[in-house]
Order: structure tokens, then sequence, then C-alpha cells
């Protein structure tokens, strides 16, 4: 029988008390879960998350696997200690949650539906927005949660383009990548789409160069990192009006101050970083399939490029 060391906090424990040992029963690992170890070689997989007391994985010498609760690794990925392997969480829950967000807030840009649903004047705006075929929406990263949204958003027929560090290839969408390609994607974007991992490369990729290559009055939505916008930017073009409306799931700053000026600009919507969510029943069923991959000798699902950062 395996060691499991729940590493994620007592309130996430709380979540995964039940959802856990069910997962890992159905997948057929035997395994004692436990959430605080005296004998830490004696452990055998280590279920994570940042926010976690635990930073010091030195003595943890025979863990085959951490598995991380986040999408997100950057918080843990630089870490020194941390040799043995680690995968980033893809859940369904969440990628579903991410699709709704921000085709939901798409949806809402294209149609242009605040000048109805705040209109103080009772003003009679009988403008019809272009068809989706004429909407030219660019996401900023590929990776399964932007593959997915594009799927959506193909579904209804957007002009889509897409931009990656790497080349990929998606049906319905003008794949562009590198520095090159980035221009490319940019360029006219009407409405774009962030859902990019926090890298060296990544941060401040809105900026008040690439800004300028929107579409005037463009719309952006921002569910994947805040240091991927240079907020004094941003504010600049909102003020401009080179970009129209700005809808901030994430932030450099979490929660955001109370006197961060995107809480009482105009252009901007603020979001409390719920675009998705890791759901336990889904996400302990990802956990448990890697400890099974783990013990069969399989390749990890969404094992974690220590050089990429993600």
């Amino acid at each position: 029988m395996r060691t499991i060391l729940f590493a994620g906090g007592a309130g996430l424990w709380d979540e995964y008390r039940t959802a856990l040992p069910l997962a890992l029963a159905d997948a057929g690992v035997p395994a004692r879960i436990v959430t605080e170890t005296a004998t830490p070689d004696a452990v055998d997989y280590i279920v994570y998350a940042p926010t976690s007391p635990l930073q010091d994985f030195a003595p943890f010498t025979n863990v085959k696997l951490v598995q991380s609760l986040w999408a997100g690794v950057e918080r843990i990925v630089g870490n020194p200690t941390l040799t043995q392997p680690l995968c980033r969480m893809v859940d369904p829950g969440l990628t579903e949650g991410m699709v709704e967000y921000v085709l939901g807030h798409v949806l809402r840009h294209h149609l242009g539906m605040d000048r109805h649903i705040v209109n103080p004047g009772h003003v009679w705006d009988h403008r019809c927005p272009p068809l989706a075929r004429d909407r030219k929406v660019t996401m900023l990263g590929l990776g399964a949660l932007g593959a997915a949204c594009l799927q959506a958003l193909g579904a209804l027929h957007f002009d889509l383009r897409g931009w990656s560090r790497t080349p990929k290839s998606l049906p319905g969408v003008r794949c562009h990548h590198g520095t090159d390609g980035l221009r490319e994607a940019l360029s006219g974007a009407e409405i774009v789409v962030t859902l990019l991992p926090r890298t060296p490369g990544t941060e401040n990729i809105l900026n008040a160069e690439t800004l300028g290559w929107l579409a005037p009055g463009a719309a952006i939505v921002n569910p994947g990192r805040g240091p991927l916008i240079d907020d004094e930017a941003l504010l600049a073009a909102l003020d401009s009006g080179q970009v129209g409306h700005a809808t901030l799931d994430v932030f450099r700053v979490e929660p955001l101050p109370a006197g961060h000026p995107f809480w009482t600009h105009s252009r901007v919507t603020v979001t409390p970083h719920i675009a998705a969510d890791t759901r336990a029943d889904s996400a302990a069923r990802v956990v448990a399939e890697n400890i099974r991959r783990a013990e069969a000798g399989e390749p990890l699902l969404h094992q974690v490029d220590r050089v990429r950062g993600y």
C-alpha cells in the first residue's frame, strides 16, 4: 500500500476528504492518505497546492510524483528542493468553467451587451453587431484551455487567430508563433483573450507597443495570469480609447487592492479570480489516474517541463 501526503492545506482537504479515496479506489490504487508525516522518506506521492506550508521537498527522497492541484505552477516550479517529477492540474471541470467564462465575456463584448444592460438614458440604439464570422478574435495561448475555448468559439464561427511560443496547429484557427507571429496574431484583433502561463517570455506580453497593434476600441479578456498585461499601459490604452474595455479576472496582487484604479475605471470589469476553479470530484480522478500511471510505469499526464516553466 502506497502512502500519499495530501499537502494542499486544511481547507482543501475538506473538499478532497471523500473524493480522493473514492477516485483512488476506482483507479485500483491501494493507498493510505495522510495530511502530515514524521517520516517523509516513507511518502510515495504528494498531492500539493502552492499555498501549502510545505516548501522543502528535499526530505521526501522516495516520492515518485508531486501532483499539483493548480493549473499554474509558477509558484512552485522554481523551488530548488523540488527535484521529483511535477505535474500540473488539467481538470475537465476547470476546463469547462474556463470555456464558459471566456465564451460568455467574448459574446458580451461581441454583442455590445453593456450598451443595453447599462442604459440610464433609455437610448433606443438600433445598431446591430456584426456576425461572429466577421469578428476577429485572437487567443494568446494554445494549450489545453486555449484550445478548448477556441473550439467553442469556432462553433459560433468567429474569425479566429491564435498565438503560442512554439508552432501549433488547431482546426479552424490561423495559428502563429514566436516573436514575428505575435504581431500577425494581434494586428487588427477586435477581441483578445489571454490564456498563457506566466514565464519570463510572457510577462507584459500586452504592453504599450502590442496594445497599439489591436483594432481601435478592442476588448481584452484576461482569465490567464495578471502579469501578462502591463497595468499602466493598459490604463493608458483604455483612457485613449485604443482599448474599449478590459475584463480582468487575474491580477499581479490578489485580492486586488481596494485603491487600484481598475476598480473604478468605467471601461474595466473586475472579476475575483473566478473564471475557472478546480472541482474536487473531477480533479481527484486526475490525481488518481496519474498515481496509477506512475505505479504502472506509464507516461504521466501534464508533466511540467522545468526548462519551459510549465
